[in-house]
């Protein structure tokens, strides 16, 4: 039995994202529901506990509480967020409602007092996702850190071992998360002996145990997840035992059926290739909402598996089986407290009624992208397989915008408080709000917003500066939750007229979208730069300038781990300059924007 650290789940995405962070550190990591009885804790293997972010507020009347005796029983607690505000509101202090939220990149000067900050420099990026904030620290609490909008970032109890801060160390983009996250390790004195290689011993024990006698079938994407849950059960049942179906849902990259299909069966698995583009296009005609989109799409896959289990007989004597991660869930509002920011296509309502009857198996739903690869390199799957970039589920499905309506809007209009998506800002320095809404998370809840075009952007400047313009602007403005640079246009001159066109999905939009990502991911060979960023989403969204073209596209370059934070990749201008200009030779293509925005507040995907 291993000593661990004892996660409480306060909601949201962050429960799992501590727990991968200190599972990196070789430490085991359980997350445990809020209302676990305090007699659990008194365990000899429990050697601290740390209490997540989440979405909700200290002042709600359904707001996630735990005992707090839990204070009391002498081990290290380390408050995170909505934990930090917890901690201060049950012990005594002080939480306001916020007036505006601090949602990306804060710098964090703290005083060397903090014990977690040793070996910290004295001002260091973290990453902020929050509205409400602690005015006055519980008494005994020192303040030791603080950010231009949060004078008690950080505090500690020195006598009672409690460390607390606002911002989320847990993420990626805190530079020093994982070094205050060792400081709290060795505070708590906890044995570093769990690995991969014991999380690989301990799944196929419990894979055995679930699946018994029964067979598994499984839908392979050709992505990380799923290629990785497929050789995964191969091994473990054999290649007689799982079978895999890569459906050509219409909605792949360029070249992608002939990729999957030779480099899985080079690995010996049992893998058959279905065309099925014309079914899924055919279901999507006419649906423009983003959650409908993916429940489409989700019901689709759950029709051609029923097809094609009744075809080959696969029905008593089979298990479904899905390459679902953790953040898939946790988006979906996977748990408790979460707040749903879109339904992943493994959790349709359909595939969640499954899931409850115990008629699917998810082999690596509690692992996170960088573990999923490095479980992959620990199966011996080639390169080429394990580091591809991350590609949804819905797959283009969820890069190409729909719209309802027309809608044409004229520089005189821009400038009237009639088209609300224009009028942010009438009379300071300038930027144009389009209108269509992407999905975005602010203070861990869904948004549904607008995306903002950046004016008189300098693209000699750093990307780094112009995301951290982009984010201080969704900072400051409600309505928005992306911010965009112009790359290239088709047009001339500036933007007079913004057209918005009614446009479902369809045959001719997914081809131009494969076009426009092809070009992204050849460049990106071509270059040397694919290994530079984690991912890099493509979207095609139905909106032109100045009566020219009839789309647009995006460009959304990412850096992560893990997905569920992330910031704008940065690649040379060059390189966007090159993928614009080869783009707009589709007369259709109005212009090519740069989402400069990072996670939060947009999402990585727009939908």
């Amino acid at each position: 039995m291993y000593e661990k650290i004892i996660i409480l789940d306060f909601g949201g995405q962050y429960a799992h994202l501590i727990a991968n962070r200190i599972r990196r550190q070789n430490v085991l990591a359980e997350i445990w529901d809020i209302s676990t009885p305090l007699e659990k804790f008194k365990d000899e293997k429990i050697k601290g506990i740390i209490m997540s972010g989440g979405p909700q507020s200290v002042f709600a009347k359904d707001s996630p509480k735990c005992d707090k005796k839990i204070f009391d029983l002498g081990l290290p607690i380390l408050g995170i967020c909505y934990g930090h505000q917890f901690i201060t509101h049950s012990l005594g202090g002080k939480v306001i409602p916020g007036k505006k939220g601090e949602f990306g990149r804060a710098e964090v000067i703290h005083n060397k007092e903090f014990p977690l900050f040793k070996d910290v420099p004295e001002k260091s990026i973290f990453w902020m996702n929050h509205v409400d904030e602690v005015e006055i620290p519980a008494p005994g609490f020192i303040v030791c850190a603080q950010t231009e909008h949060c004078q008690n970032a950080a505090f500690y109890h020195p006598d009672k071992n409690i460390f607390s801060t606002q911002f989320h160390l847990e993420v990626t983009h805190s530079e020093f998360g994982t070094k205050v996250f060792e400081n709290f390790l060795k505070i708590c004195g906890v044995a570093r002996d769990w690995t991969m290689e014991k999380f690989l011993e301990e799944e196929k024990k419990k894979i055995k145990e679930q699946v018994g006698e029964k067979n598994v079938f499984l839908f392979v994407s050709g992505g990380v997840d799923s290629t990785v849950s497929f050789m995964l059960l191969t091994e473990i049942l054999g290649p007689k035992r799982v079978k895999g179906l890569f459906v050509d849902t219409g909605l792949m990259r360029k070249g992608e059926v002939d990729f999957v299909g030779t480099e899985i069966r080079k690995l010996g698995a049992d893998l058959t290739i279905l065309e099925e583009g014309e079914r899924f296009l055919s279901n999507l005609q006419n649906i423009y909402d983003p959650e409908q989109k993916r429940e489409v799409i989700g019901h689709t896959f759950l029709d051609v598996q029923r097809d094609f289990f009744t075809k080959h007989d696969l029905h008593e004597n089979w298990l479904l089986a899905q390459g679902t991660i953790y953040p898939d869930t946790i988006e979906t509002g996977g748990t408790a407290h979460a707040d749903k920011i879109k339904t992943h296509h493994n959790r349709a309502p359909e595939v969640q009624k499954l899931i409850d009857e115990g008629k699917i198996i998810e082999p690596i739903k509690e692992l996170y992208k960088d573990e999923v690869r490095a479980l992959g390199e620990l199966l011996g799957l080639p390169k080429e397989l394990v580091w591809r970039h991350p590609f949804p589920g819905p797959g283009l499905g969820v890069r190409i915008l729909c719209n309802e309506e027309e809608l044409s809007i004229t520089k005189d209009e821009l400038l009237d408080d009639k088209i609300s998506a224009f009028t942010l800002q009438k009379n300071k320095k300038p930027f144009i709000v389009l209108p269509i809404k992407s999905v975005g998370v602010q203070g861990d809840f869904r948004t549904y917003r607008h995306p903002a075009i950046l004016t008189g952007i300098d693209k000699s400047k750093p990307l780094e500066e112009l995301e951290k313009h982009a984010t201080n602007l969704i900072n400051h403005y409600a309505k928005i939750n992306r911010g965009l640079v112009l790359l290239d246009k088709n047009f001339s001159g500036e933007i007079k007229e913004v057209q918005l066109h009614k446009k479902s999905i369809t045959t001719d939009r997914v081809k131009i979208l494969q076009t426009a990502d092809d070009i992204v991911s050849r460049t990106l060979q071509e270059m040397n730069l694919y290994e530079k960023v984690w991912q890099f989403p493509t979207v095609l969204i139905p909106i032109s300038f100045n009566k020219t073209g009839e789309e647009t596209i995006i460009l959304r370059p990412i850096d992560s781990i893990d997905a569920m934070s992330a910031s704008v990749g940065k690649l040379p201008w060059d390189f966007f300059a090159k993928i614009a200009a080869g783009i707009l030779q589709e007369e259709k293509i109005s212009a090519v924007f740069l989402d400069v925005t990072s996670k939060p507040p947009g999402t990585i995907e727009w939908e």
